[in-house]
């Protein structure tokens, strides 16, 4: 049996956008939120949202006769996940490899390469 990943699919980073702007959303809220090119079936959301509570990512109230997500993980948490799942995977840990594949393959703005250049004099200072 494949390991079940614990970072976020895209289906369900999809899901967690809706739950992170809204804040929490029965099923039904969650596919109504959904851009039409991009709406799911009820039961496909459903079933992403329990998987979403398996991962721990989501929570969910009895609300009626449905139940109310709330997210549990803030985007900041999951970014982090996903930079630190790239970093273990593709650049063996080593996170000077990951910024410098993505200095040399990005088209970065010059605000982008400025706070890059901050962030790397207040590196250097701090050792």
């Amino acid at each position: 049996m494949r390991k079940r990943s614990t970072t976020l699919t895209e289906a369900e980073q999809r899901l967690m956008e809706v739950l992170w702007t809204r804040k929490s959303a029965t099923v039904s809220e969650v596919v109504a939120a959904l851009p039409a090119e991009q709406r799911a079936a009820f039961n496909t959301v459903q079933t992403v949202l329990r998987i979403l509570e398996d991962k721990g990512y989501v929570a969910h109230r009895v609300e009626g006769r449905a139940f109310r997500y709330v997210p549990l993980v803030d985007r900041e948490q999951a970014r982090a996940s996903a930079v630190t799942q790239v970093l273990q995977r593709f650049f063996d840990g080593a996170p000077g490899q990951l910024a410098i594949n993505l200095v040399e393959r990005e088209e970065l703005s010059e605000d982008d390469l400025a706070r890059l250049q901050r962030l790397i004099d207040r590196a250097r200072t701090e050792r």
